[in-house]
């Protein structure tokens, strides 16, 4: 007889169900009575304030299968006996891509001749380059190596931070001594207790003239009253896709800043993220039902 336990799988988005194919998954958005013998859970993008709720709905889950890299959101709330896995590596190129755009529209100053287009150019219209440029990614995890990738044709210095040094990677003590050379300060750490507030006042202040910051990880990693300020002093430029709040209210400062691009958290959303991550949706499903061993187990089973 089939074995119940591992024969159905929930996914919050029913347009999901056509890149899953003949495996046994039903859409769920939490509201209705789920159907017995869950193991497998994809919750919906964003994050929600009744997880406990659901988990309690769910007393047969095994496996949470997050569509995003972040998980601090749900971490704290998963049940002991249950699999938390995140999405690591779906993201990278988008991510990434967004990075590299935000970053040259920054510093070549897109955005003046997109709201205001000139018809020749004029006196004074040079703009900074990436080219050459001494670039740090604080955050030199899998999204910010798929960046190095995509900044190799510029020729830039990179110096790159991790949570701990190894090889030719600095750790967060480093920090104080490469911010002074960083032209370009690329945030991809995930927000936890040792991130939060980490790019401070001081922090910004101890950036060249010019620097360009870009926040493609989380709101509350970069003291955005003192980015505002700086923004408003034009000693420095952003591009942030993240912000707190997260997107940030039509009548928030920040979003009149002079100097910044900024996006409401758009980065991973491409024509090529919904088959891409429910694609290795499939994949671990795949695994699951097979007794196989999971990818990005952030959490695992106690």
């Amino acid at each position: 007889m089939e074995d119940e336990r591992v024969t159905r799988a929930l996914v919050f988005y029913p347009e999901a169900l056509q890149f899953l194919g003949d495996l046994p998954v039903e859409a769920w958005d939490g509201k209705a009575e789920p159907p017995a013998g869950v193991t497998f859970w994809v919750p919906q993008w964003v994050p929600i304030d009744n997880y406990p709720e659901l988990f309690a709905a769910l007393p047969e889950l095994e496996v949470i299968q997050l569509l995003t890299a972040g998980y601090e959101h749900v971490v704290q709330h998963v049940p002991d006996g249950v699999t938390l896995c995140n999405a690591r590596g779906v993201h990278d190129p988008a991510v990434a891509e967004w990075v590299l755009a935000a970053t040259l529209a920054v510093l070549r100053d897109l955005p003046r001749y997109v709201g205001a287009p000139a018809e020749r150019r004029r006196e004074g219209d040079e703009s900074s380059t990436l080219v050459g440029s001494t670039v740090t990614i604080l955050g030199y995890g899998s999204i910010g190596q798929t960046v190095a990738r995509f900044l190799e044709p510029f020729e830039v210095e990179l110096l790159k931070v991790a949570s701990r040094r190894r090889d030719d990677v600095y750790g967060p003590e480093d920090l104080p001594e490469l911010l002074p050379r960083t032209e370009v300060l690329i945030i991809l750490t995930p927000r936890n207790r040792q991130t939060l507030g980490m790019i401070d006042a001081g922090a910004l202040a101890a950036l060249p003239d010019g620097a360009v910051v870009v926040n493609a990880a989380r709101g509350g990693i970069v003291d955005e009253e003192a980015l505002l300020a700086e923004l408003r002093s034009g000693r420095l430029r952003a591009a942030l896709d993240v912000a707190e709040p997260d997107p940030l209210p039509p009548d928030h400062p920040l979003r009149a800043a002079p100097g910044l691009v900024y996006t409401p958290h758009v980065a991973g959303a491409t024509t090529q993220t919904i088959p891409r991550v429910f694609g290795f949706v499939g994949e671990q499903l795949g695994r699951h039902l097979r007794g196989e061993p999971l990818d990005n187990v952030v959490k695992p089973a106690r």
